[in-house]
């Protein structure tokens, strides 16, 4: 929890730009597992995090637009949670923590809100994305279960991307030691990885880390030696000599603040020749985006000069073929890079998306491309400093949609179908780092960029 200063702050600005009604904020609940008492790890509302710093479950806040008036609705404990918990702090209590000097019992939201929708108030709520809070919305304010995603809050939407885009220094601070402490799960992986060892030992041991210098892991780890599938989860394969394993993973600490890394490692400890080729490609990339992320550059433009990097790479291996800047224009790159360059980043690993990605990702002035790869791009803005985002290129040989396009004479006079088909057992290769857009540029979050060239790499792993 950051000071007092930090939440009251936040408020007064959200109320700059909602100046009218009733804006409603929920917290989470806790979530059962396998029965009721046996309950997944709590994850508090990143949103109600961000405007009042209180970790545990079942608590709302209430702010009038107008006055501003604000109310922290949450229970004090009985006898029975102090046997099973110990002694907690009264609610008033820390709700002063926070800045908030008016506190009432849970139950007394729904006859606050009732009285607001009694005066024809507007009610401003976001958009729910867990089961419990999209009931008790619909308890709450009768909101229909289909129409929750409509009916919620644009302008509060819009103003909570705005704060929360731009991160403050004590931010900062926190997500440098959430990318110190994904340097560590990282670097842990490349030396404990051994041929033999099946996938999930090495998810056990990075995961191990997370939850021993932190909170948890920021998001279910990928790794797989299958890395052309972009988000695999299975863990169910021996690591086998030859072979490219891509790791996706982070760390979440305390705070929530979040890492989101990736390295694609050789699973023997050293790179084929055909694996260099393509990995510094994709490493030449990385390094370009870095590099062009200014304020003021939007980032799309940003994806699209790295798109022409692994077009261009790609056409020196001759597995495509003509004009760069018409490939690219045409959309090639989506055969091998189907996804976009980076997202935000910040107490959510994709910072906000629950709040509608192209609220969160896109200026006012931009649309979202219709193309593959440019179409998934999350992250599209034009860059301001204080903006986190991931730098993510990739190139992975996809059979079935390599075989789509071929089939379907897609792009066919760019792409060495025939050549390709000696990739079909390559894999992907992904590498992926944090950034923070300063005015001068961008920096790589944490206390030093995890080894990412090919020697780096093969130095840190183990090898016969």
């Amino acid at each position: 929890m950051f000071d007092k200063s930090v939440y009251i702050s936040r408020r007064k600005r959200l109320l700059e730009q909602v100046k009218d009604g009733v804006i409603l904020l929920l917290g989470n609940s806790e979530a059962s597992c396998n029965y009721r008492d046996n309950q997944y790890p709590f994850r508090q509302d990143s949103n109600f995090l961000y405007f009042f710093g209180l970790d545990k479950p079942d608590l709302a806040a209430l702010i009038d637009a107008e006055t501003g008036e604000e109310i922290i609705f949450g229970d004090d404990v009985d006898i029975d949670d102090i046997v099973w918990m110990g002694p907690q702090p009264l609610m008033a209590d820390q709700a002063a923590e926070v800045g908030v000097g008016k506190t009432a019992p849970f139950a007394k939201l729904a006859d606050c809100l009732k009285e607001a929708q009694q005066k024809g108030r507007t009610i401003h709520f976001l958009p729910p994305y867990r089961n419990h809070n999209k009931i008790l919305l619909h308890q709450l304010l009768g909101v229909g279960f289909d129409q929750m995603k409509p009916a919620a809050s644009v302008k509060l939407i819009k103003a909570v991307v705005s704060l929360r885009l731009i991160k403050e220094p004590c931010e900062i601070a926190e997500i440098d030691k959430a990318c110190a402490l994904g340097y560590t799960m990282h670097v842990a992986a490349m030396k404990m990885m051994r041929l033999g060892m099946k996938e999930q030992e090495v998810v056990g041991i990075m995961e191990g880390v997370a939850c021993s210098g932190g909170l948890m892991s920021s998001f279910p780890t990928i790794l797989s030696q299958h890395g052309e599938t972009l988000h695999n989860h299975k863990h169910d394969d021996i690591l086998t000599d030859g072979r490219l394993c891509v790791v996706d993973a982070g760390a979440e600490i305390a705070s929530h603040y979040c890492s989101d890394n990736t390295r694609t490692l050789p699973t023997g400890g050293k790179f084929t020749q055909k694996q260099k080729d393509v990995y510094n490609i994709v490493l030449a990339a990385n390094d370009y985006a870095r590099e062009a992320s200014f304020p003021g550059v939007t980032y799309r433009e940003v994806h699209l000069g790295a798109a022409k990097i692994i077009v261009q790479g790609l056409k020196n291996l001759g597995l495509v073929h003509g004009d760069v800047d018409e490939m690219v224009a045409v959309g090639v790159q989506g055969l091998f890079m189907p996804h976009g360059l980076g997202h935000n980043m910040g107490l959510d690993v994709h910072d906000m998306e629950d709040l509608g990605e192209d609220y969160v990702g896109y200026d006012p002035d931009q649309t979202r491309a219709r193309q593959l790869g440019l179409g998934s791009l999350r992250m599209a803005r034009r860059l301001v400093a204080g903006h986190v985002i991931t730098d993510e290129p990739g190139i992975y040989f996809i059979p079935a949609l390599i075989e789509k396009w071929k089939k379907e004479g897609h792009n066919a006079q760019f792409v060495n179908f025939d050549k390709l088909e000696s990739y079909y057992d390559f894999g992907g290769i992904r590498l992926e780092d944090d950034l923070l857009i300063t005015p001068k540029g961008a920096r790589i979050l944490g206390p030093a960029r995890i080894p990412i060239t090919v020697e780096e790499i093969e130095n840190t792993m183990y090898s016969d």
